[in-house]
């Protein structure tokens, strides 16, 4: 049966520290694994608008010598689960013609329907409830800040509860750091998710915690990490969001709150006084434009493992 990452359930702790350890390799040396999928054809799916995701992961493929194939679901040239193709479906055709799927769309069980129908690797790359391969680069690049070894570090989310929040909360036992989530009570994480990501946790002997005062979650924090407080669907409820989230933005005095060596994190695209102050984005502290990078590097070692071009141990 093939492999997925269909969120970060779907890797131990051990699964995770190998993508993170091969995405260096191939960071470094990017030359050693040009030709590891020549041949091989990956769909991607989409039918969200993307700028990281899609380039990454098609600059990625190309460079492991493989084809991107990309597929929008929406208007007259989409695939035809825009016209209504079940999943199951699409799953079965796409299993005879390529060797992975890339998928990024609203419903997090569309992902779920391809991988229990297919025969191929699926890959969520952005739903609703999840972001794992954003999780992957995160901590791709705090162990590139801070070490590989991040016990004892903290990173907190500000903001609503959302898919990346889902993912850091799973990411957190699996790469033995804390996650706090400082949003509004009215805006929290999936309860599902923060349940499981708590019981991880305790096993893991990490914490996962909410709280809705953001200067008191950052105290000690190695990383503080935000969002766009408006996800792509929720634009009819934009002022209301950005009202409740006024609290939150995280400017130079949230950051001073913080441990002194705490960086900035963000996935991106971010909305420079909202989140965020510009003076916090564009700072010394800041450290998106390399986690953007290390999209494409983590990327190319999940799908380096999940198509066996590389053990997995």
């Amino acid at each position: 049966m093939p492999r997925h990452l269909r969120s970060l359930k779907d890797v131990n702790a051990a699964e995770l520290d190998r993508i993170l350890t091969l995405a260096r390799e191939v960071k470094k040396s990017p030359e050693r694994f040009t030709q590891k999928l020549a041949g091989k054809s990956i769909a991607m799916i989409f039918s969200k608008p993307s700028t990281r995701t899609r380039v990454s992961f098609e600059v990625g493929i190309h460079q492991l010598g493989a084809q991107a194939m990309f597929l929008p679901t929406g208007g007259t040239t989409g695939l035809q689960t825009g016209r209504g193709e079940t999943p199951h479906d699409t799953a079965q055709v796409m299993s005879r013609f390529v060797h992975a799927v890339v998928i990024r769309t609203f419903a997090q069980d569309e992902v779920e329907q391809l991988a229990e129908h297919g025969r191929i690797p699926i890959i969520n790359a952005l739903t609703d409830m999840f972001h794992p391969c954003q999780a992957l680069a995160d901590v791709m690049t705090m162990r590139e800040q801070f070490g590989d070894d991040l016990r004892g570090r903290k990173l907190v989310f500000v903001g609503p509860g959302n898919n990346v929040t889902h993912s850091l909360m799973l990411a957190g036992s699996r790469a033995g750091f804390d996650v706090v989530c400082a949003c509004p009570e009215s805006l929290p994480p999936s309860h599902v998710v923060l349940e499981r990501a708590k019981a991880d946790a305790q096993k893991a002997g990490t914490k996962v915690y909410i709280e809705h005062d953001p200067r008191k979650a950052v105290k000690g924090a190695s990383v503080i990490y935000t969002d766009t407080w408006v996800s792509m669907g929720q634009e009819a409820e934009a002022e209301a969001l950005k009202a409740k989230l006024a609290a939150y933005t995280v400017d130079d005095e949230l950051m001073a709150a913080a441990a002194p060596d705490c960086v900035f994190m963000h996935c991106l695209p971010a909305h420079r006084g909202e989140e965020v102050t510009a003076s916090v984005m564009d700072g010394p502290r800041s450290i998106v434009f390399d986690e953007a990078e290390n999209r494409m590097h983590a990327q190319k070692a999940l799908l380096l493992l999940l198509l066996e071009a590389e053990p997995w141990c």
